[in-house]
């Protein structure tokens, strides 16, 4: 069977039983613990918690699953990966441990047709209920069934507390006897790498209190799961999952790029599989929005595709590679998962610029690294030199760790971690990031105090509230006079604090004899509302009542260049793909700032069509909705979410209309008509693989096509030309200066060739040196006088200055009869550091400048000092 045989008759055979089969779900799990969906589980977890009642109490899955703690070993055993599929069939208080059992044992044996005799199973030592059912109900024999530890066969729980049980896992016997040391009484339990285990049943019966007390869930629950590549690997007969049809094309990709041969060699065997499993991981990081970086799920994605490039070097390739082997995965996966097909050029893309990026340094840093252990006689390497190489040369801890244990070296990870905090430290306090509460104690007894602050204004501009706290610097104080620059706290507010991108809200807060100015607004802790300001008019006091009033005018500017963000969104979406996620945003009272994920500049009829998308929905005039759902309900609406938020229970879904729904705490207009004209002042790069758009709303965009038109107008009057002809006038212009400075380049050049017989000479050993200033000459002039210089002296070495005030430039031509003598390169830099610069170029053709054009003649008159 192939593996889309196996994979489909998985899910039909579950099907058939009463299963609601399920498409994958991401790979970015909505768990804020984990960074990646690791196990068919994963996206039920809150149903095994008893958080949320199941839809469905049969579910079978075909997940998509990243792993990477074990990445080291990844292309050195036979079965480890980053990516791989896991099949699961799931019951929430459904059939339990005798349901599970036949199933396994049934889809196994007779729809896989794996030989019964090599099949052997494990149960928990004190699950004799699971070890009856095996033994009596399936009939496999005693020997045959293993009773096994809580390190072996016990699931759970996540955390002190939690759900957990049992478990049963079947072994198949691969008949790799050479690898057992007693073959004849070799069994799973040995774990010699003959027995492979396929697949797990986790009977999850108890919940675990915090002083590891076991009670019987009121609904138990069933978690399996399989691994679809080893499963693959034993029906279609081999020992590697490398060696199934899941993996093949992709080698055999590998083997075409590199011109290599896979189980030939066991060091090449090990760079082949790398290369294979990690293509897998990228292209499916990658078509989920991730992009490599620094940190979190981008720096997971970094790691393995600088992995791979480092394996990929080992092969002897120096240029991208991965961008091409992936098209096998693309042309394997492409059906199963079309989500991977329809972003395939933004993959790419993302993969080369990543290639082309690490490959630059990858020389260096690994030359780096094996001069250091030749210098190195203690066998470890130093943590701030690991960091070093991590910091300068983009080393991730694993690319260190492999070549060194390659080289038979450990590693000082204490230190690298140690080095790697100092750099947060220094970046946090640099970018004056420190949390509020670390920085500040009276924030953080505020915030602990009082926990919240009611925000009133998504209904109201103004409201009463009174005065709680006034925090001056580090201190709480009860009052401050005119003048004073505090923070005021009140029980509620309409002031937005900023968040989500979205800037604070200024405005007034005044009372009995008091007038305090708020000019911005800040969560200081937990969600406490802080008012940032100065003491404008008499003495503000605590528990006063105080009128709360914010800047009408500046908070609808806001409102306004919020919501075009969400229909920018959209509209980026519709008009380049469906790649484009938000990867940071600013919405002030001036203008808007998105930041998006795409692999190129935009195209000008781009950014034509989505402002024109964007004005369309703003003459549409909309109605803003604004809804408070549950974070499940608000994402199987297919509300845009952004997975690096921290969402809440309950969530504020913006909607307008059927063209934009996402999760959004700001502040909106009601009509989209509102929001004025939509217009795109500048698409710049942000990093590789995201863009930045700025664009304007409202009276902006007045002032904005105000401000053009204006411009318009000086230059029509310089021209003495209409603004309908301005464009052709200007065209024209420019055509008469590229004339004219063609003329002038050929006068030059005339001018310049025909004194070019007045050379100052002198001679090195049997060489003549040719030189001549000039002045205010072109660069191109100047090297084809260099090929007339040639043609007029012969055999020599033409070294032709060109003077712009204090500055100069020059040439240096070496003949050809002479070249392996001298190198014209050489020369330029000796001279061009002798004038104040830099440069250099080839054995025959080098040119170069400098800031001390005085110290031309001093060049000239010791000129055999730099032919030398």
């Amino acid at each position: 069977m192939t593996s889309e045989e196996i994979r489909k008759s998985f899910l039909e055979y579950f099907e058939k039983n009463g299963h609601k089969v399920m498409k994958s779900f991401p790979l970015i799990p909505s768990d804020p613990q984990l960074l990646f969906t690791v196990a068919g589980m994963v996206p039920f977890k809150p149903i095994f918690w008893g958080k949320v009642e199941p839809t469905y109490t049969r579910i079978a899955t075909c997940q998509k699953c990243i792993r990477t703690n074990d990445i080291e070993n990844v292309g050195r055993t036979a079965r480890h990966q980053t990516f791989f599929e896991m099949l699961g069939n799931f019951s929430f208080g459904d059939y339990f441990k005798e349901g599970a059992i036949k199933y396994a044992w049934e889809f196994l044996t007779k729809v896989l047709k794996l030989p019964e005799e090599k099949l052997w199973v494990s149960v928990y030592k004190d699950d004799e209920e699971a070890y009856n059912i095996w033994k009596d109900i399936i009939g496999v024999p005693e020997n045959k069934i293993l009773k096994m530890g809580k390190e072996d066969n016990w699931w759970g729980p996540v955390g002190p507390t939690g759900p957990c049980g049992p478990s049963s896992e079947i072994y198949f016997d691969t008949g790799m006897v050479e690898l057992c040391p007693n073959p004849d009484n070799c069994t799973p339990y040995d774990d010699c790498g003959r027995y492979v285990e396929i697949w797990n049943l986790v009977f999850t019966e108890y919940y675990q209190d915090e002083k590891g007390n076991l009670e019987p869930l009121p609904r138990k629950n069933i978690d399996t799961g399989a691994g679809l590549e080893r499963v693959v690997a034993a029906v279609q007969g081999v020992y590697q999952n490398f060696e199934t049809d899941l993996f093949m094309p992709i080698i055999n990709k590998i083997e075409s790029v590199f011109n290599v041969k896979f189980k030939e060699n066991e060091k090449t065997d090990v760079s082949i599989k790398v290369i294979a499993d990690h293509s897998r991981a990228v292209t499916f990081l990658v078509s989920e929005g991730i992009l490599p970086s620094n940190e979190g799920r981008g720096y997971v994605l970094r790691r393995i595709l600088r992995r791979a490039l480092r394996h990929g070097a080992l092969l002897g390739k120096k240029e991208p590679f991965i961008n091409k082997i992936i098209d096998a995965v693309f042309e394997k996966y492409g059906d199963i998962y079309p989500e991977i097909i329809e972003k395939k050029d933004f993959i790419k893309k993302i993969v080369e610029t990543e290639e082309k990026r690490f490959l630059e340094t990858l020389d260096k840093g690994t030359e780096k690294l094996i001069n250091y252990m030749k210098n190195t006689e203690n066998k470890i390497i130093d943590g701030e030199f690991a960091f070093e190489l991590y910091d300068t040369y983009g080393f991730p801890l694993d690319i260190t760790k492999e070549i060194a244990e390659e080289n038979g070296f450990g590693i000082d990870e204490e230190g690298f971690n140690k080095q790697m905090e100092l750099q947060k430290k220094r970046a946090r306090e640099a970018a004056g990031e420190k949390e509020y509460a670390k920085m500040n104690p009276a924030y953080k007894f505020v915030g602990d105090e009082i926990k919240t602050t009611d925000f009133t204004g998504y209904e109201k501009i103004e409201d009463e509230g009174e005065i709680l706290y006034i925090i001056k610097e580090e201190e709480i104080i009860d009052s401050a006079g005119e003048g004073e620059e505090v923070v005021v706290i009140t029980n509620k507010t309409p002031f937005y604090a900023e968040k989500g991108g979205q800037i604070g809200d200024t405005g007034i807060i005044k009372g009995a004899g008091f007038e305090f100015e708020v000019k911005d607004t800040k969560i200081i802790n937990n969600e406490v509302i802080g008012h940032f300001g100065v003491v404008k008019l008499g003495i503000i006091k605590r528990n006063e009542k105080a009128k709360l009033i914010i800047n009408k005018e500046r908070r609808q500017n806001i409102k306004r260049n919020h919501t075009a963000t969400h229909l920018l969104h959209k509209a980026l979406r519709e008009v380049l793909g469906t790649h484009v996620k938000q990867a940071g945003s600013l919405v002030t009272d001036e203008k808007l700032r998105f930041d998006f994920s795409h692999y190129e500049a935009m195209k000008p009829e781009e950014i034509k069509a989505v402002e024109k998308l964007v004005n369309e929905k703003i003459l549409e005039n909309i109605k803003v909705i604004t809804e408070i759902k549950s974070l499940d309900e608000a994402k199987s609406e297919n509300a845009m979410a952004l997975f690096e938020e921290k969402y809440g229970d309950k969530v504020r879904v913006v909607k307008i209309s059927d063209f934009s729904s996402e999760l959004c705490g700001g502040t909106h207009v009601s009509y989209t008509g509102e929001i004025g004209l939509f217009k795109i002042t500048t698409e710049t790069a942000v990093s590789a693989g995201v863009r930045r758009i700025e664009a304007i709303t409202g009276m902006k965009s007045l002032e904005y096509l105000n401000d053009l038109e204006d411009k318009i107008n000086v230059i029509s009057e310089h021209l003495e030309a209409a603004q309908e002809i301005v464009v052709p006038r200007i065209l024209g212009l420019l055509e008469k200066i590229r004339e004219q400075e063609k003329e002038i380049k050929r006068l030059q050049e005339k001018m310049t060739s025909q004194s070019i017989d007045a050379f100052n000479v002198k001679e090195f050993e049997d060489t003549k040196i040719y030189m001549k200033v000039f002045e205010k000459v072109d660069n191109d002039v100047l090297r084809n006088v260099t090929d007339i210089a040639v043609n007029k002296v012969g055999s020599g070495i033409i070294i032709l200055f060109n003077k712009n005030g204090e500055k100069v430039n020059f040439v240096v031509k070496v003949t050809k009869d002479i070249v392996g003598k001298y190198h014209a390169g050489n020369i330029a830099r000796k001279i061009a550091k002798e004038l104040g610069g830099g440069g250099g170029g080839r054995p025959d053709f080098a040119q170069a400048g400098g800031k001390n054009a005085v110290k031309i003649n001093e060049v000239m008159n010791n000129i055999q000092n730099y032919i030398k």
